[in-house]
């Protein structure tokens, strides 16, 4: 179902923050930088009446319950709310089971299990809700380390800022890596972080410019298509392999390997949105050496393989000469590629 029509669905007590990351990658007019326009719905069980949020700001929203129907994504942004009634339960059981993609932020999954949409599904949610969740729901299989989870039609998101990452790989996942970007780019927010990423690390980030591993991150995404050992990354930062480890982790949330790779898939989906080079020099300038890599990376990350990646998110003349300005780390887990 191709992704046109997102309606909100706002229980009671929401959260301000996840609202306006809804409305922000979906609800506003991009087009005139590439981006499909989207028919943006806000719902709640009693449309036209006071909705008060989590900031003391209340919402008027003009759709109903059944601004829902037809949708293409319904996204039931995160709450303070623990109980539900049974009027909304059954219009997210019935958007899913009229084959809308059904997207939870942070406690908005809350919504979804008590809906029985969960159960025998792995689901995330913010690591502070995670253990009330596991104990009301035993029937889902809670994972509190990652971003964001799909498990078919159904995507779950942690709290907050993975909020974010789980629109954009909606997006992404429908549009290509070019429209996430743009959009990306707007929001001043990193283009890719994969929902394997941890929610957090136990060490401490870098506080001290000079102690941040920026400037060998900035160096490894102008340098992809090189060999990039850990032996040499770790001596290009001045410290030993297993500090080097301990700190890329702490900083990235994922591993040298898994974070290369994530990189190298990236700029290859770039590269065949915007360029008309063969699939054998995308395989080059990415950093997957041949072309036989390439496909392999692509059809266990992407789904299809490059050719057919390209005909589905092959940018316009227009708008194929747009910098890529994505400097800030993506961490997919996607497999070793040096």
């Amino acid at each position: 179902m191709p992704l046109r029509t997102v309606a909100v669905l706002l229980t009671e007590r929401p959260l301000a923050f996840e609202f306006g990351v809804l409305a922000e990658v979906f609800g506003i007019d991009r087009t005139a930088d590439g981006v499909p326009p989207f028919e943006f719905r806000v719902c709640a069980e009693r449309p036209g009446e006071p909705l008060p949020m989590d900031n003391g700001v209340s919402l008027t929203v003009p759709f109903g319950l059944d601004g829902l129907r037809g949708a293409d994504v319904v996204a039931v942004s995160s709450t303070q709310a623990k109980t539900f009634s049974e009027p909304v339960l059954e219009a997210v059981r019935q958007a899913h089971a009229a084959g809308a993609t059904i997207l939870a932020t942070c406690s908005g999954g809350f919504v979804l299990a008590e809906a029985g949409l969960l159960d025998g599904r792995t689901a995330t949610c913010h690591w502070y809700h995670a253990a009330e969740f596991a104990e009301r729901y035993p029937a889902t299989t809670v994972d509190a380390t990652v971003l964001f989870v799909e498990d078919g039609t159904i995507l779950t998101s942690a709290g907050t800022a993975a909020s974010i990452d789980a629109c954009l790989h909606l997006v992404r996942r429908e549009f290509g890596a070019d429209v996430a970007t743009r959009i990306a780019r707007r929001m001043v927010v990193p283009p890719q972080r994969d929902g394997g990423q941890r929610q957090f690390v136990e060490q401490p980030i870098p506080t001290i410019a000079a102690e941040s591993l920026e400037p060998l991150l900035t160096w490894m995404m102008e340098h992809l298509e090189e060999d990039l050992p850990v032996r040499e990354l770790a001596r290009h930062a001045h410290l030993s392999e297993r500090t080097f480890a301990r700190r890329f982790l702490a900083e990235t949330g994922t591993t040298p390997a898994k974070w290369i790779a994530s990189q190298r898939l990236h700029h290859a989906c770039r590269l065949l949105e915007r360029t008309d080079l063969p699939i054998e020099q995308v395989a080059l300038r990415s950093g997957f050496g041949t072309a036989a890599l390439l496909r392999d990376h692509f059809a266990r990350n992407v789904g299809v393989p490059p050719a057919d990646y390209r005909r589905n998110f092959r940018c316009s003349d227009d708008t194929a000469t747009i910098p890529d300005t994505a400097t800030i780390p993506d961490t997919a887990d996607t497999p070793e590629a040096s």
